[in-house]
């Protein structure tokens, strides 16, 4: 597989809650860029990360699209998310099943046919605004 390939395997597998095989197309030392947030690196801390947006967020991933440069190592992906804030994440405001439609977009690195690198962005204040009317 390419390297686009290997994202939209990525993606169809968050889409499908497969969480293992997302895990599975990482490389160990996988570095996770959180909208607004650190850096951390490893699976153990993206299974995690994992388990927490699941008990937190029901969502999937519409209108994707997939933009590589020339080299093949890096991809873009822009879509949008639809979701439903399920349980209160941390500090944020309560959850009450509230629905979203929040635009996004991230940046993948690929070598030896895993990712090594996901950098994600959305509008935070926007989900804010939403999940608060």
């Amino acid at each position: 597989m390419n390297a686009t390939e290997i994202v939209k395997a990525y993606y169809e597998a968050f889409n499908q809650k497969n969480y293992q095989g997302m895990l599975d197309l990482l490389s160990e030392d996988f570095r996770h860029d959180a909208n607004q947030g650190s850096s951390n690196t490893g699976l153990a801390y993206f299974k995690g990360f994992l388990e927490h947006m699941e008990h937190c967020y029901d969502e999937q991933l519409k209108d994707m699209v997939y933009m590589s440069e020339p080299s093949g190592e890096h991809v873009a992906v822009e879509f949008v998310v639809h979701g439903t804030y399920k349980n209160t994440d941390g500090d944020l405001p309560e959850a009450k099943g509230q629905t979203y439609v929040l635009p996004a977009g991230a940046f993948l690195a690929v070598a030896n046919g895993k990712i090594t690198r996901v950098t994600t962005y959305y509008n935070l204040e926007n989900w804010l605004e939403q999940i608060s009317a």
